[in-house]
């Protein structure tokens, strides 16, 4: 476990910026939609380079284990890359974990790491164990969205040395992912829904504490593994607390109140201070609801649960720092969040 959180230099234009698929590749048919992302932070000052572990028709993993561990680590570790950012999660990137070199990473500058659903898998232990800050948020497949008023571009974040703040944006959407084999060069996301978040028993909320979290499928099987520690990481920072954030991208709401127990009992919320959920899409389980499996597993902890954030797999992004120091206000006038990047 680190002793300190270690931020990443500030992302500036002309900075390098690697992009490898350590989960899952892109097919051929959506290649002009990742052109175009690359495209986009080019135009916008930074090199972008582009990995060899990049198929996504073969198999539903880009390449070997092997492969995908070593060109990630390689891009992580390069000086000269500052952001290694994967097109989108996939399924089974846990099978890097045992092949990364973790004292390597660890004795290395840290690079941003940024993405979301099952990078969670990477991003949490690579927080956990080097103390590397990690940035949960748009993938490079969304790069080119606008954010929501009241959020902020991951690039954004990635190049602020001081703390960055955010607001609900009080919107959503409501249908699928755009369709990038149609419209590959999609910037706006379609936001019709209205919702905001809501803390669970209706009360104000206002604490602090080191962000951590991801999406809830993946992060859940890191359980019992050297690469889920985060009972100890609240631990270490015991003085300032955790806000550990979850997500539930697609899996039945009973099985997503199972893996909640788990985390549970694993000690994970041992030291939160409070619990954010992020808006979801997944299914009721015979009319048990997300909800009401966030509420089975968590509301006897007695801490603050904040449902509707937007930090999943419902557009827009709300980019938060595994490791940061985060500000938490909920009330009638208020929903904001501050992260301290130093």
């Amino acid at each position: 476990m680190a002793a300190v959180i270690l931020f990443p230099e500030p992302l500036r234009p002309g900075d390098r910026i690697g992009v490898t698929s350590p989960s899952s590749g892109v097919p051929q048919r959506l290649r002009p939609r990742l052109e175009f992302a690359v495209e986009w932070l080019r135009d916008r000052g930074f090199d972008v380079v582009v990995g060899e572990c990049m198929d996504g028709d073969s198999s539903h993993v880009s390449a070997p284990a092997v492969d995908r561990a070593a060109e990630l680590q390689r891009m992580l570790i390069d000086p000269a890359i500052r952001a290694v950012v994967p097109p989108w999660g996939g399924e089974t990137g846990i099978d890097l974990l045992d092949l990364l070199d973790w004292e390597a990473l660890a004795a290395a500058a840290p690079t941003w790491l940024v993405g979301f659903s099952d990078l969670s898998t990477l991003m949490v232990p690579l927080t956990l164990r080097t103390g590397w800050a990690t940035l949960h948020g748009a993938n490079l497949m969304d790069t080119p969205y606008s954010p929501a008023e009241g959020l902020r571009h991951w690039t954004d974040v990635a190049a602020t040395r001081t703390s960055v703040t955010q607001q609900a944006s009080g919107t959503y959407r409501t249908g699928d992912f755009d369709d990038w084999e149609a419209d590959p060069r999609a910037t706006a996301y379609s936001l019709e829904g209205r919702g905001t978040w809501e803390v669970a028993d209706g009360d104000e909320v206002e604490v602090s504490g080191r962000l951590i979290g991801g999406c809830i499928e993946v992060i859940s099987r890191l359980t019992g593994t050297p690469f889920g520690g985060v009972p100890a990481f609240g631990r270490q920072y015991a003085e300032e607390g955790l806000i550990v954030y979850l997500e539930a991208a697609e899996a039945p709401a009973f099985e997503i109140c199972r893996a909640l127990h788990g985390l549970r009992l694993a000690g994970w919320f041992e030291h939160a201070n409070a619990i954010l959920i992020g808006r979801t899409s997944a299914p009721s389980s015979d009319g048990f609801t997300q909800r009401e499996a966030v509420l089975d597993a968590l509301e006897d902890l007695d801490l603050p649960i904040v449902f509707d954030v937007e930090c999943g797999h419902v557009a827009p992004y709300l980019p938060l720092v595994n490791g940061a120091l985060a500000h938490l206000t909920v009330t009638d006038n208020e929903r904001r969040i501050v992260q301290e990047l130093r």
